[in-house]
């Protein structure tokens, strides 16, 4: 549990995150991080549309750049978007000028007020500069679609087991996940739907 749902202490750490939304509305949020990719991005799309359900896309900024396409197509089809910095990069493993000016390359192309760090992990000075500009949003649940230990049916499982009024849960738009996605994201959706949860994006 302390991977799938974070630890209350991060949740102190970066108290002005979303890490779950309103605990009263049986609502909850679809977010996949590190896209656009073709390997995977129109599945994920193509499986939305079908349910009619919307989601949040935190993509990469390298990423948006090579595959504009994608990147519009998601916009399109209402889509919410975020940013996940330019080359997906830890904040603990850089300054906040090398950190903050990735993030800022990132929203050169993808121009949004949200942004997801990566790994969920940032430097308290980057928190602080974060917060000032932007919509943090974290996660309440992480399906872990992107372990090799992990099968689809895990993956169903941890929506199953840890999801609530409220979460947000994530999923990713990568070669790890897709494979297994294929199957849990719609198994997931449909779960969803029957437990009469509706689906929102942030706004």
């Amino acid at each position: 549990m302390f991977i799938e749902q974070p630890a209350i202490y991060l949740r102190w750490l970066y108290p002005r995150a979303y890490w779950r939304m309103d605990r009263r509305e049986r609502a909850v949020y679809l977010t996949f991080d590190d896209g656009p990719i073709p390997e995977s991005t129109p599945f994920l799309l193509d499986t939305l549309r079908h349910y009619g359900v919307k989601a949040t896309f935190f993509m990469v900024g390298d990423n948006v750049r090579k595959y504009p396409e994608l990147f519009q197509q998601i916009k399109d089809e209402g889509h919410q978007i975020g940013n996940h910095t330019h080359n997906h990069i830890s904040g603990f493993r850089h300054t906040l000028r090398t950190y903050s000016y990735n993030v800022e390359k990132a929203n050169a192309y993808i121009q949004s007020h949200f942004v997801r760090p990566p790994h969920g992990w940032m430097r308290h000075d980057q928190y602080v500069w974060l917060s000032r500009k932007y919509k943090i949003v974290m996660w309440d649940v992480v399906t872990r679609d992107y372990s090799r230990w992990m099968s689809a049916k895990d993956v169903l499982n941890n929506v199953k087991r840890y999801t609530r009024p409220g979460s947000i849960i994530t999923f990713h738009d990568s070669l790890k996940a897709v494979g297994k996605l294929q199957t849990a994201l719609p198994a997931s959706i449909e779960w969803l739907k029957d437990q009469g949860y509706e689906f929102k994006t942030f706004q």
